[in-house]
């Protein structure tokens, strides 16, 4: 596996951590800025409405540059939007940054995707994009926490100098290891041909599977540490444990699904969404149960994640020869599922309808990917028949 991989990995790492750490700085960003919880909260919104938009818009944009040209250009906005936010004494400036950082982050993540496609033989694709989505993985591990403790001893505002310091670091890392040009087995990039690309009915299944996997999983996920506390009844010092349990399933599911990904993409989906389906609904019947709550955390990120390199190499097979747009859009599709699954859980929970409904509404999405899924392969052509 190219080196380049393993950097792109980390540079996702580096802003991956900037997009997770928010959740746990709320309370010491509400107090310094003089607004609420809730409205600190928006900011969470903020780049969530970045990453949606940025990833198909800068893919088009950018799409004739050199990738590492793109890359580089993204990073040191994203650093120049992390200095400035963590400078600025405004609510409504620091909102800004978090929707440019986020635009350019999505851009990035659209642009890396290509790049890791370019840098590995077709066979380890699915290997090769584990690892960069892996870098989000880690963030969640790492990043997060990590976060989380420097904000709160020594303000939030040294948790976005850190994420700066990291992004200037992978930005060095990203112009020694990547190629400069574009790789020489790719042809040049032609908008109309990516356009054309975007008309399969296929590649907009795979986004259909994309956002309700998400979800799926998501949802879940949101309300994980309410219900392990106000249903199964585990003492909140051990939430972290289980939510670290979780993330050890996230790693194992992102390093099996990679292996699979390439010769077995449909059926590691089946696979993994089944696993994902029936874990969910585990999860609900069984909240009040600490001995069966703790390995279902397990799996549900491990089932959540495996099918994270089938959903991307899928969207590279459909759209072989004009995979930038193709890509960029299916960042959109992940960040529509990350928007959807926590917004529907939260309805079904202020409806009163307590915290185990989200892994029966996890479940019905699951099977919904599911039927995306079996639509796919249901319109996927016969192999040409041999003759001699």
């Amino acid at each position: 596996m190219p080196f380049a991989v393993f950097v792109l990995g980390m540079t996702i790492f580096a802003q991956g951590t900037s997009e997770l750490m928010i959740a746990g700085l709320l309370p010491e960003m509400a107090a310094d800025l003089g607004v609420s919880i809730p409205d600190a909260g928006l900011l969470i919104s903020a780049f969530a409405i970045g990453m949606l938009v940025g990833a198909p818009v800068l893919a088009v944009v950018t799409l004739r540059w050199p990738r590492r040209t793109a890359m580089l250009t993204f990073l040191a906005v994203f650093i120049a939007a992390h200095v400035a936010g963590a400078l600025t004494p405004s609510y409504g400036f620091l909102f800004g940054t978090r929707v440019v950082a986020a635009f350019v982050y999505a851009g990035f993540w659209a642009v890396a995707s290509v790049s890791v496609v370019e840098l590995v033989p077709s066979t380890v694709r699915g290997r090769a994009l584990g690892i960069l989505v892996g870098g989000l993985t880690v963030a969640t591990l790492i990043g997060l926490p990590a976060g989380t403790v420097i904000g709160q001893q020594f303000g939030w505002r040294a948790a976005f100098w850190a994420v700066a310091a990291m992004s200037v670091l992978a930005m060095v890392a990203v112009l020694a290891t990547i190629p400069g040009g574009r790789a020489a087995s790719a042809a040049p990039a032609r908008l109309g041909d990516e356009l054309r690309a975007m008309r399969e009915p296929r590649l907009w299944l795979a986004y259909g599977t994309t956002a309700l996997t998400i979800s799926a999983l998501l949802v879940s996920f949101s309300y994980l540490a309410p219900l392990l506390t106000g249903t199964t009844g585990v003492p909140e010092g051990m939430v972290p444990v289980l939510l670290a349990l979780y993330g050890i399933g996230a790693v194992g599911g992102i390093a099996i699904g990679g292996r699979i990904a390439d010769a077995h993409p449909i059926a590691l989906l089946f696979a993994g969404l089944t696993g994902l389906l029936l874990t969910s609904a585990a999860l609900a019947a069984f909240a009040e149960v600490l001995v069966l709550t703790v390995p279902l955390v397990l799996l549900l990120g491990a089932f959540g994640f495996v099918v994270n390199p089938g959903l991307n190499t899928r969207v590279f097979a459909l759209a072989e020869r004009a995979p930038t747009l193709a890509a960029g859009v299916n960042i959109s599709a992940f960040n529509i599922g990350i928007t959807a699954g926590p917004w529907i859980g939260g309805i079904a929970i202020a409806a009163g309808w307590g915290y185990p409904t989200v892994g029966w509404i996890g479940a019905a999405l699951a099977a919904a990917a599911l039927g995306t899924v079996a639509v796919a392969r249901a319109l996927q052509p016969a192999p040409s028949p041999v003759t001699v």
